[in-house]
């Protein structure tokens, strides 16, 4: 099984110094499941590729790998399929595996020679000319699509003098793009043999964590995580739920950048260019909060605090409010806040209270100023009216803030599937028009104007990424 990694960045030969093996010579190295040989066919100043090929050992496959681990069944387990399948030609998660071997420094972005470039985003091009994907060519196109990847995966026929026999479960599969090489090796241990679908040894616990670390900056905001877990996983349903426990976590804790979802088909250099989405709709939502002259301010589903962390850097806020309903994410942006570590002054302005949005809170009343940043879409819709009593009804702050998604700029996101939301999570996104009315109607209810405006770089056709509403109680009702 083959697998080729091509850079044109010049001088293309230091791909040599990240992958920590010279182009001049050629490599062997012994796995588990046979000999793993990486060798360069072209290597020059405009353009390098290294090949990594498996040589598998049919043999090695049929018993017992060391420290209790023993071949785990695969689609091929009838009574010969130890010993006649695909496993020495189809690139699988035994290629991963050698994969993981090999590059092991590579992987972790290390680079004694060359540590900048380890850590600057290169043209790349990745050819795995045979692959075993179950599901076909659309599931890596949503497996590497979000990563920044553009894919190019050709079902390969089952035999091509008998076309009308059609494709079988293998394709071709090419992968454009501008990454980091230690980012698309990780890719590539874990999504192989999420695409494969079929690991060859038993799923030890220890699973997790490789896979937690092999997805570190971009797993938790991936829009098929959960299927990437299963799989990786092995379909082991409490491992998978450990994992996907644990990259909630992440979510709430992490903020996310490059990865940002609303930024996944963005170029890397694009990226680091200008500050993240996520990043831009704060500060609007900063300068909304400082337009209003509010001082005491509610955030109400606070998540994991990136916004209260905001808030606590900005003096002219004097109270601040997180709300949450998970006590698990209020836990979390204690800790982002490190509240066990500021100055009785500093942590006297601030207060983490476990509240929904759907049910009265009389703590709730009296604020300035409300914020709802990226959290009505993931209301039930049925739930909204209980949610704008709520807040807009019955806690009535001078000023509320809403983000949510615009629905209509998710064209532009390559790697997003047509009719998929950016986060799973997501009960609707609206259009900029079902935005507008559904703020002119609570706004119209509650006694409130309503101000609308974009976020985010602003497409003639189909407007800014985020939408952001500023409803202001009116004098006479105040």
């Amino acid at each position: 099984m083959l697998l080729t990694l091509t850079t044109t960045h010049r001088p293309a030969t230091d791909l040599g110094h990240l992958l920590v093996k010279h182009p001049d010579r050629a490599h062997s190295f012994d796995v588990p499941v046979g000999t793993a040989h990486v060798f360069y066919p072209e290597a020059d100043e405009e353009r390098c590729t290294a090949a990594l090929l498996l040589d598998v050992d049919p043999l090695r496959l049929t018993g017992p790998r060391g420290k209790g681990r023993q071949a785990a069944p695969t689609p091929d387990s009838f009574t010969l399929g130890r010993y006649v399948n695909d496993r020495p030609y189809a690139a699988s998660s035994l290629l991963s595996s050698a994969l993981s071997r090999v590059f092991r420094s590579a992987l972790r972005g290390e680079s004694r020679d060359r540590p900048e470039l380890a850590r600057t985003a290169v043209p790349l091009e990745v050819r795995v000319p045979v692959l075993r994907c179950r599901g076909g060519a659309d599931v890596a196109a949503r497996m590497f699509g979000p990563l920044g990847w553009t894919v190019a995966a050709t079902p390969i026929p089952l035999d091509e003098t008998y076309p009308e026999w059609g494709d079988s479960r293998y394709v071709d599969l090419t992968l454009t793009g501008t990454l980091r090489v230690a980012d698309a090796l990780n890719h590539l241990y874990v999504l192989l043999p999420v695409l494969d679908d079929a690991k060859h040894y038993w799923v030890a616990p220890d699973e997790v964590d490789k896979l937690l670390r092999a997805g570190a900056g971009w797993l938790a905001d991936h829009p098929e995580r959960a299927m990437i877990s299963r799989r990786y996983l092995a379909h082991r349903r409490a491992l998978a739920g450990l994992a996907l426990a644990r990259l909630a976590e992440q979510r709430l804790v992490d903020e996310p950048a490059a990865a940002d979802p609303d930024n996944v088909d963005e170029p890397a250099e694009a990226v680091s260019a200008r500050p993240s989405l996520a990043v831009r709709r704060r500060e609007a939502v900063l300068a909304a909060l400082a337009e209003a002259g509010a001082s005491r301010v509610l955030d109400l589903g606070c998540g994991g605090g990136a916004l209260l962390a905001a808030l606590v850097g900005d003096r002219r806020f004097t109270e601040i409010v997180g709300t949450d309903v998970s006590t698990q994410a209020l836990a979390l942006a204690a800790r982002r806040l490190r509240l066990d570590r500021l100055p009785e002054r500093q942590r006297d302005r601030i207060r983490l209270w476990q509240s929904a949005l759907t049910y009265r809170d009389d703590r709730l009343r009296g604020y300035d100023a409300a914020v709802l940043m990226e959290v009505i879409e993931h209301v039930d819709p049925p739930r909204l009216p209980a949610l704008e009593d709520t807040v807009f009804g019955h806690a009535r702050p001078h000023t509320v803030v809403v983000t949510t998604p615009n629905v209509e700029h998710n064209v532009r996101y390559e790697g997003l599937p047509a009719g998929r939301f950016r986060h799973a999570d997501h009960r609707f996104e609206w259009t900029r028009a079902e935005f507008a009315g559904w703020a002119a109607r609570v706004g119209s209810t509650y006694g409130y104007t309503v101000v609308l405006r974009g976020v985010g770089d602003d497409d003639p056709e189909v407007g800014a990424p985020t939408q952001l509403a500023v409803f202001t109680r009116t004098e006479a009702d105040r």
